[in-house]
């Protein structure tokens, strides 16, 4: 795969993928005239990818409609191919290749951009990264469940809320969406088969069963339906319930397109789903951007974060220093570092995972107080990966920071 060059190129292409195959870089029109537009009314060129990721992410934040989540999704192509390229191979097993991953993480670009501090200074490939493996995960993991589970099984591990949120997404009327949930209903309290409970492969009910669940159906539609319609049998009832099972599937598992796929059309004018991406305003919040207080403050908040970690390091005890640098600053193996320093394997192992916890906790506690970050799991896991990129580039042979620590 071609590495990308200059600014232009970063936030305006995207992959083009033939099966598994790279075959280039695709431009879009569009978000090549935004960005060209966008430098030239900078005072002065501006080639820092920090620059125009905080920019489009601030953006994104204001005008959720605009250019700048296809900006950033362009950015992040290379990110999502090798996560996706990592994870199927990992999951081999499945019928899954590396394209099916590489759209399927890509509709994620949403959730990365929501859970991503931009005012921190941190980088936005190595959050991606993270976000991008544990969605398509989750997302394989479940699409399996979904593939090998039958219709009755699907319908039985449903809650009411995500079967609205179903039929809501297939366009469905307030009332037909009434009488499938009521339906639904039926089926969950009429429907109590011998098999285990988790068993994937429910078999459809008989005949008896479907008769019963329509003649609770019609003797509840009269209180619990606005407009309780005619009498239905057991044909209708299975009906309105595959009907329920397939738009559960469809929401869960949307059927994923390309920006470059084209969109039709008798003739080849039809053009690509990319030309049809909504024009973006820009000028005040450009305006914003190039303020040079905001610039100042940015590095400051960077320049903070270093502080609290340099200090943390100071705090350690002398034998935890030794070892975390050595980790760091040599690139040797744990048992490598026992040898040198004369120490058990475990004593390293030991001694490292809690330097680096205390330094996350510092650097946690910092974020909460300072920046007033509500901490969670996905907020812990993303500052321990500024952790270990801070570490690495401090620990750099050619970082000043251990040039005068030498």
């Amino acid at each position: 795969m071609r590495s990308r060059q200059g600014i232009t190129e970063l936030f305006a292409t995207f992959l083009q993928l033939d099966a598994d195959r790279v075959i280039g870089w695709a431009t879009d029109s569009r978000l090549r005239r935004s960005i060209l537009n966008s430098q030239a009314r900078l005072p002065e060129p501006e080639t820092s990818e920090n620059f125009w990721v905080c920019y489009w992410h601030k953006l994104w934040q204001t005008q959720p409609e605009s250019l700048a989540k296809g900006h950033l999704s362009a950015y992040l192509q290379e990110v999502c191919y090798w996560t996706a390229n990592k994870t199927a191979m990992s999951f081999s097993s499945t019928q899954y290749t590396m394209s099916d991953c590489f759209q399927m993480a890509i509709t994620r670009v949403d959730k990365v951009l929501k859970g991503f501090k931009s005012q921190m200074g941190f980088n936005l490939k190595n959050y991606a990264s993270a976000i991008f493996s544990s969605e398509l995960k989750e997302m394989l993991r479940q699409q399996n469940e979904v593939d090998i589970c039958t219709n009755w099984r699907l319908l039985r591990r449903l809650t009411q809320k995500r079967l609205i949120e179903s039929l809501q997404n297939a366009g469905l009327s307030v009332e037909i969406i009434q009488r499938y949930v009521l339906a639904w209903k039926c089926y969950q309290a009429i429907y109590a088969p011998q098999q285990n409970t988790g068993t994937r492969k429910l078999n459809r009910p008989d005949d008896a069963v479907w008769q019963s669940i329509a003649q609770l159906y019609n003797s509840e539609r009269h209180t619990q339906l606005s407009q309780p319609g005619p009498e239905c049998n057991g044909e209708i009832m299975e009906k309105w319930l595959v009907a329920c099972a397939k738009a559960a599937r469809s929401y869960f598992y949307p059927n994923m397109a390309s920006l470059n796929a084209p969109r039709g059309g008798d003739d080849d004018s039809g053009g690509e789903f990319q030309d049809i991406l909504p024009e973006m305003k820009q000028e005040s919040l450009l305006t914003e951007m190039i303020n040079d207080e905001e610039l100042a403050d940015r590095k400051s908040q960077q320049s903070q974060v270093s502080d609290v970690l340099i200090a943390a390091l100071k705090e350690l005890d002398e034998e935890a220093r030794k070892i975390i640098e050595i980790y760091y600053s040599q690139g040797l193996t744990q048992q490598q570092i026992a040898k040198q320093l004369d120490v058990k394997q475990y004593t390293v192992s030991r001694r490292l995972t809690k330097a680096k916890d205390t330094l996350l906790l510092k650097l946690a506690n910092w974020s909460k107080e300072s920046m007033h970050i509500s901490l969670n799991s996905s907020v812990l896991s993303y500052i321990s990966t500024v952790l270990e990129e801070w570490l690495q580039a401090y620990y750099s042979p050619s970082s000043p920071q251990l040039e005068a620590k030498l």
